[in-house]
Formats: structure tokens, sequence, C-alpha cells
């Protein structure tokens, strides 16, 4: 099964497409890009991968965290060394990791997941539920 990612880079470039073999301990995974390219993408360069429920999104949308989501873990606040914020719910944060997934707590976002790359954060706090 294949999902649909926005790929975010270091550098900020973005990537779209598909993927069907990103594991959290693997160091590259492979993106099969919307006109059919295959690309091999090394962990390590990337911002964040975010798995989504459609490309475009919702241009419109405001980003409003304040959605509870039980059973998800405890709520995080991760600022990315870009500036950008999101905040959501993880089960498995662990400092010593290359990374980790939160479900944002906007649920009526494009975002269903994001996978965080440790290296592209400037704070990683809990908050409040």
């Amino acid at each position: 099964m294949s999902n649909k990612v926005v790929v975010k880079f270091k550098d900020k470039s973005v990537l779209k497409g598909k993927t069907c073999n990103f594991y959290q301990d693997r160091a590259l995974f492979h993106l099969m890009k919307l006109k059919g390219e295959l690309i091999e993408i090394r962990l390590e360069q990337l911002k964040a991968i975010f798995f989504v429920k459609d490309y475009d999104g919702n241009k419109d949308h405001v980003k409003a965290y304040g959605d509870r989501i039980a059973g998800y873990g405890r709520k995080l606040k991760v600022s990315f060394l870009d500036g950008e914020t999101i905040i959501g719910y993880t089960r498995r944060y662990a400092p010593d990791r290359q990374g980790f997934y939160i479900v944002p707590a906007d649920l009526k976002g494009n975002n269903e997941r994001v996978f965080v790359v440790r290296s592209a954060t400037k704070k990683i706090e809990t908050v409040p539920a």
C-alpha cells in the first residue's frame, strides 16, 4: 500500500508523490514522484514527511491545533529550525531516535500524520492536552 506524501527538505525544497517503503528506522526510502519518476531519498536531508489527504490541501484552511485526539499519546509542540511549528500527539517520541510520528491536533487540516526528522527541529516540548 502506498501513502500520499509531501516531502519537505532542510533546504526548503518540496516534493510530492507516493511511498510504500518508508520505515522510521531506515536511512533512506523511495518516492514515486507525481510524474512517475522513482527517486531515492535520504532521511537526513529532510525536515519532515507529511502524510496527506490530498496533494493540494485547502489553501484557505487556518491551522488550529486545539483538537483532542484520544489514545494518541502525549501532546507535543515541535518547533522546526525554519520557524514552522506543529502541535500534535505522539506515542513514540524518544530524543535519541532520528525521528518520530506526530498526529496534528488539527483534524480539519490536510496532514494525517507527520514524520518529524529530529535534526531539523529547534525545540520539542510537551504541552497540556
